[in-house]
């Protein structure tokens, strides 16, 4: 479909959501090394489970203030009573398991930091540093594999269909639209 500034986008931009839209063009499938940007992008993927991505998207921001910027540190050392204020926190998600999810799943990601030098080097080394094309799927074996792992680490809301959401979003892999002004030529099916 053609919108209104000419281009061709992904069926699910919503052209009502300037949020969404700038999400879809400017940082869904860009190829993320920056360990910071990483764990907010997990954190937020966890919070989707069972909801969609434009209502996360829509709370992104007081997401960012809930939990102190993603800072990793600050939300490894989060107390019960951190988590207690947090499911109090009316702009964000306030489930339970959730909030305690992402506390218990940054404490697993430092850990993996610090065993592979970075987040980052561990999510890249499993395609060696490329970028995987593909379309039209909702998990694939690159996502059990890397849900397997980090469920195994004491991860939770990652499951594989979470995962490829994730690595969707953070450019692991790219999944434009055939026909969508961002695809790349080289995207598979």
């Amino acid at each position: 479909m053609r919108w209104a500034d000419g281009k061709c986008r992904c069926v699910w931009a919503n052209p009502a959501n300037d949020r969404y839209l700038r999400y879809h063009d400017e940082e869904w499938g860009v190829p993320v090394h920056d360990d910071g940007r990483l764990f907010e992008m997990l954190v937020l993927e966890s919070f989707q489970a069972g909801l969609s991505w434009e209502c996360v998207l829509n709370k992104r921001e007081a997401f960012r203030r809930a939990f102190d910027g993603f800072d990793l540190e600050r939300v490894c050392a989060y107390d019960e009573a951190k988590m207690e204020a947090l499911a109090c926190d009316p702009g964000i998600i306030r489930n339970r398991r959730k909030i305690r999810a992402a506390v218990c799943n940054a404490r697993v990601f430092r850990q993996i930091a610090g065993e592979c030098g970075s987040f980052a080097a561990y999510l890249w080394g499993f395609t060696g540093g490329s970028v995987v094309h593909e379309r039209g799927k909702t998990r694939s074996a690159l996502s059990d594999a890397i849900s397997k792992d980090l469920r195994r680490r004491g991860m939770s809301f990652v499951g594989t269909t979470i995962v490829y959401a994730y690595l969707q979003a953070v450019g692991v892999i790219e999944a434009h639209d055939e026909g969508c002004f961002l695809a790349q030529a080289d995207g598979g099916s």
